[in-house]
């Protein structure tokens, strides 16, 4: 791995695009929860955060919770207007709750579509729910298996608001940049309504830390190609994940991504501002 030294000096604003809240003293699970990660606070994240030296946050809805948005609301509250939010909705959302979720700083929908992965939003749900956040300029922040992007491009590039891809396109088996699902990726970038999280390289690596070297070459291939739409995640507290992989240690890997300091601050501080509305 090439000299890591550049990540600790962060730019200001610096954001991490994809946390979890998990809160059992306030908010219990949903009876369709999967598992039950450990607790993980926003008091808890907040020490992780400052100790990584980010500001800003997006607190994206665990699949645990089903539709039950309060602690991702509640934890947007306590980060005074330095978090955003991704929660689940029902299609039947009324134009007043959304409005509500707006304010609170709600930016998107989360479609968690891998198989078994205990979302409960549906591919049925999405053109609706998508053509209900357009107004408010909200995001789908979908997670499915990479190798999939192929049979439901069409669908996305029609969708009236903008989509996030989560973990370097979650290709559950990592492929090589001129996969069929890959150069779909890449095509859904080339729109411009399209962006990419550079996250959880641990989840789909086969070659494992610290490099994650078949993972990298995918995120690399993103930094490379489309620095304005990439966005750089922790994915912590690291559901399912036991030992959790260091925090610092993936925010170490991100230079290897991106080698420049300008590229890095766009990924880190000016992309999810506009996309999230900082």
């Amino acid at each position: 791995m090439a000299a890591t030294a550049q990540a600790n000096d962060m730019p200001a604003g610096a954001c991490d695009c994809h946390i979890h809240i998990y809160d059992y003293t306030r908010f219990e699970l949903a009876p369709t929860a999967l598992s039950r990660p450990p607790q993980a606070l926003w008091s808890d994240y907040r020490r992780e955060q400052q100790a990584l030296g980010l500001t800003r946050a997006v607190v994206v809805q665990p699949t645990g919770y089903g539709f039950d948005n309060r602690c991702t609301l509640d934890a947007l509250t306590q980060a005074d207007g330095n978090a955003r939010g991704i929660v689940a909705i029902a299609p039947d959302v009324t134009e007043a709750e959304l409005t509500q979720m707006d304010a609170a700083g709600v930016r998107g929908v989360r479609f968690m579509m891998i198989a078994n992965g205990g979302g409960v939003m549906r591919w049925d749900m999405l053109e609706t729910v998508a053509a209900k956040i357009a107004p408010l300029n909200w995001n789908i922040n979908l997670q499915i298996d990479g190798r999939d992007f192929e049979q439901y491009e069409d669908v996305l590039k029609s969708l009236p608001c903008r989509v996030v891809i989560d973990h370097n396109g979650k290709f559950l088996t990592p492929v090589k940049p001129d996969h069929p699902g890959m150069k779909s990726l890449l095509r859904l970038l080339d729109t411009g309504r399209c962006w990419v999280k550079l996250s959880a390289p641990y989840e789909t690596s086969q070659t494992g830390a610290p490099d994650y070297d078949d993972v990298s070459v995918l995120a690399k291939t993103f930094v490379d190609g489309y620095p304005e739409r990439c966005l750089w995640a922790s994915n912590w507290p690291h559901p399912g994940r036991n030992p959790q992989p260091s925090n610092r240690a993936l925010l170490d890997l991100f230079p290897v991504w991106a080698s420049s300091a300008e590229v890095r601050k766009r990924i880190l501080v000016d992309n999810p501002a506009a996309l999230y509305g900082f």
